[in-house]
């Protein structure tokens, strides 16, 4: 009897153990073959997307809407995303066996909308950096509302508060200084955001004044002998901003960076930084073993001079910006001129990039791929913002015939 007892509880032990495993092996991505008759390793692509209930495609099949998770044999997969009326996704997805894939698309309208912000008749236009504010020139011929004003985007429609400040009426400066023209006007901002200094080319000398962002100036003092110490010291405060954000970094990058990138502009979340090299190094790995559910997309370490790239720190991967004009020699310039840069801003989610184009606005993935136009309207070529709501902001003039300046609009693309 005690025989057939240990037996019994033995049994019992080892199917416990057999249904664990097979559990735990089902838990991890196995399944049973049945034609093999083995517990064959599967992986998982987890696939989500805006807008929602997009249609995922894999290998040109139909499998389902986002969000879906779809557990699948090891090897290549093509996987599409596409909705009605917006514009496509795609990724090459290369699956291994316990692993999860995860891919995330961003679709845009085909059909944005536009929605005017200002109707003031702007001459110039100057984005505040980091922050939801522009700063704006109008010119209408009318002596007391001609002037440089702030535009905030964070105050919106139903806000109490308006969303422009006068800053500084053009009229005090005509009696101070005579006539100036404003699309000569060079603007240098403070790294706080809260000065800038204008400078006017009036003969025979410059003339420079400094300026509050928090209140309208109503009497200008010319700074012009100090402004070279003034701009200097700025620029030493924004240097030891991007080297504070790039203590963050591995060391093995953040000693490279600091001597062989030029940094354009990290993103939101400072977890990328796009940059322009200032020479030709290959980059270490910086996270050894290397991450195995990662951003498939073939990276470059070695990087030469000139070109533009893209680093991850959250993976330590490297992605070239094919999109951006490659081999301009930019290297003598300071990293204050390449922030400058307008044709390319990060979007608001810190994993596209938006281009600004010829005739055209287009939005690409960080890693270089999936780029989708989102805008090809008319719109003036020196000036565009990404909002941190999804937004495009553009200056255009949508009826020339009765407008001489354009004006302020909302792309409508989220």
């Amino acid at each position: 009897m005690k025989i057939i007892q240990i037996v019994s509880r033995v049994i019992v032990i080892l199917l416990f153990l057999s249904v664990l495993v097979l559990i735990i092996a089902f838990a991890r991505g196995y399944r049973i073959d049945l034609r093999s008759k083995t517990l064959t390793p599967t992986g998982i692509i987890a696939i989500s997307a805006y807008p929602k209930a997009t249609k995922v495609f894999l290998n040109g099949v139909f499998k389902g809407a986002t969000d879906l998770n779809m557990t699948l044999p090891p090897g290549e997969y093509q996987v599409e995303i596409k909705k009605e009326g917006y514009t496509s996704w795609s990724k090459q997805v290369r699956l291994r066996g316990e692993l999860v894939v995860a891919l995330e698309g961003l679709l845009f309208p085909l059909n944005p909308s536009l929605s005017p912000l200002t109707n003031m008749g702007l001459t110039k236009v100057v984005p505040i950096p980091q922050s939801e504010k522009i700063l704006i020139f109008s010119e209408q011929g009318n002596p007391e509302k001609d002037g440089i004003y702030l535009f905030d985007l964070g105050k919106g429609p139903i806000s109490f508060l308006t969303p422009t400040k006068l800053i500084l009426l053009k009229q005090t400066i005509f009696d101070t200084i005579g006539t100036v023209d404003f699309t000569k006007t060079t603007v240098s901002i403070s790294p706080d955001n809260k000065e800038i200094l204008l400078t006017f080319p009036t003969l025979p000398e410059e003339i420079s004044y400094l300026l509050s962002l928090d209140e309208e100036t109503k009497v200008l003092t010319d700074i012009e002998a100090s402004k070279a110490t003034l701009l200097a010291a700025w620029e030493q405060e924004k240097a030891s901003l991007r080297k504070k954000i790039l203590e963050a970094y591995p060391k093995e990058i953040s000693k490279i960076a600091s001597d062989s990138f030029g940094i354009i502009s990290f993103s939101p979340d400072e977890l990328k930084v796009f940059y322009q090299a200032k020479a030709n190094v290959t980059l270490p790995i910086a996270i050894n073993p290397r991450l195995l559910s990662t951003n498939q997309t073939l990276e470059e370490r070695s990087i030469e001079m000139n070109n533009t790239y893209v680093y991850d720190r959250k993976e330590d991967r490297n992605y070239k910006i094919t999109h951006f004009p490659q081999g301009v020699d930019n290297s003598t310039l300071p990293e204050k001129e390449l922030e400058q840069t307008d044709y390319m801003q990060w979007y608001s989610d810190s994993k596209h990039l938006v281009i600004k184009e010829e005739s055209k606005i287009s939005v690409l993935d960080f890693d270089d791929l999936n780029k989708q136009t989102i805008y090809s309207g008319p719109f003036d070529n020196s000036f565009f913002k990404v909002t941190t709501d999804g937004r495009i902001i553009i200056l255009t003039n949508l009826n020339p015939e009765a407008n001489k300046l354009p004006d302020l609009y909302a792309v409508g693309i989220r």
